[in-house]
């Protein structure tokens, strides 16, 4: 599976998906047949959290060629990436307590032999040792193969979550601060405290279609422990005031501002921010380094032909006078984090989707589909 870093090619994408694939996938989407054969999922989620492709996009055109009905599970996938980013901007402690956990836990296994065998897919269990090549090789994972490999991760290996959902993140394409951190909680069984994911021979064997048998893991382990507790904030997502004679900043998770709440609103220019591992607390692999600075510049591509535009990396933000800057907001991560921690105080503008459905994050998913009706009314609003 190759992502090549461009909104035409998310859009080839996803319009392939639609019209080809989308019928079948609640009934095929769980099967995991290998990196060359993917037509059962849509495979958009580099684009998505790159803001390449917007969830209202993707929706949209999917109910114009089916009933919600049909496709209500894909629907309800796409926005569980949303519900998580809410569920995160509510508790932004969480990520903050799995950065700090990372700088503890890195020093303790830095010889660790297990973690170095898990890490370059040198384990006794062939098919974990697949996925990391996958990973490594296409910056991507089948999802139900991510539930496998976390839990084989923690539960099989004996390895803390922490490290795990930063090795995702070091080479996922669509590696999200939100959806990964969490993903990897609700394995442990921190996330919904008590309730862990447990892989299991036979489910593996089902849905990689038999590629994968007799693997011996540890089906009896009990939940992580955690007795820590978040106390939920309810975040402003009050735009700031815009003015025509203002700076645009965009960070790499909203790379489509063409297609923008914020389209039709004048800016005098528009600055396309880049975070680099001389400036991330967790390092990236290059070729996710490159996918990222793919999408930045051609985003500047389309762009630069109705509005001055230039990349600049994070670090230039700090000398940076504020007062006719506005940014589009990049969300709890290392965004986020390096503006907080060297005190680059940017007014925000945040999108409707996120202004809509940010009230129905404060439980579960399962309350949160009850709104999605609702949520999907007022994007055709």
């Amino acid at each position: 599976m190759q992502f090549h870093p461009s909104r035409s090619a998310a859009l080839e994408q996803l319009q392939a998906f639609v019209d080809n694939h989308l019928s079948l996938y609640a009934r095929d989407r769980n099967f995991d047949f290998g990196p060359d054969q993917r037509t059962n999922t849509s495979c958009l989620s580099p684009y998505v959290t790159h803001g390449i492709l917007s969830e209202n996009e993707i929706i949209k055109l999917s109910l114009k060629k089916f009933s919600y009905t049909k496709i209500e599970k894909f629907i309800q996938e796409v926005l569980w990436r949303i519900y998580w980013k809410g569920w995160l901007e509510r508790r932004p402690s969480v990520w903050t307590d799995f950065i700090n956990d990372l700088k503890y836990l890195k020093p303790d296994y830095e010889s660790d032999k297990n973690l170095k065998a898990a890490m370059n897919g040198n384990t006794d269990i062939d098919c974990f040792n697949d996925w990391v090549h996958e990973l490594k090789e296409t910056g991507y994972l089948h999802n139900h193969t991510r539930m496998w490999f976390s839990s084989i991760w923690i539960f099989t290996l004996n390895l803390p979550w922490q490290l795990g959902a930063e090795f995702f993140m070091k080479y996922l394409k669509d590696g999200d601060p939100a959806s990964n951190t969490l993903s990897w909680r609700w394995t442990a069984g921190v996330q919904t405290k008590g309730k862990h994911y447990l892989a299991q021979e036979w489910n593996i064997k089902k849905f990689t279609n038999g590629r994968y048998e007799k693997i011996k893991l540890n089906e009896n382990a009990t939940p992580v422990v955690s007795d820590k507790e978040y106390i939920q904030i309810d975040p402003d997502f009050t735009n700031s005031q815009i003015t025509n004679d203002q700076t645009l900043i965009i960070f790499d998770n909203q790379l489509s501002f063409e297609h923008s709440d914020f389209k039709d609103t004048e800016f005098k220019n528009i600055m396309l921010i880049q975070n680099t591992n001389l400036t991330r607390t967790i390092e990236l692999d290059d070729e996710l380094v490159k996918f990222k600075r793919g999408l930045i510049e051609d985003q500047q591509q389309r762009l630069q032909d109705h509005i001055e535009t230039e990349i600049r990396d994070i670090s230039y933000l700090k000398n940076l006078g504020l007062t006719d800057k506005v940014a589009l907001y990049p969300g709890v991560g290392e965004n986020l984090d390096y503006c907080l921690h060297n005190q680059i105080n940017l007014s925000f503008l945040y999108r409707r989707l996120d202004q809509t459905t940010n009230p129905y994050c404060k439980k579960g998913f399962f309350n949160f589909k009850n709104y999605i009706p609702k949520i999907i009314s007022k994007m055709n609003g």
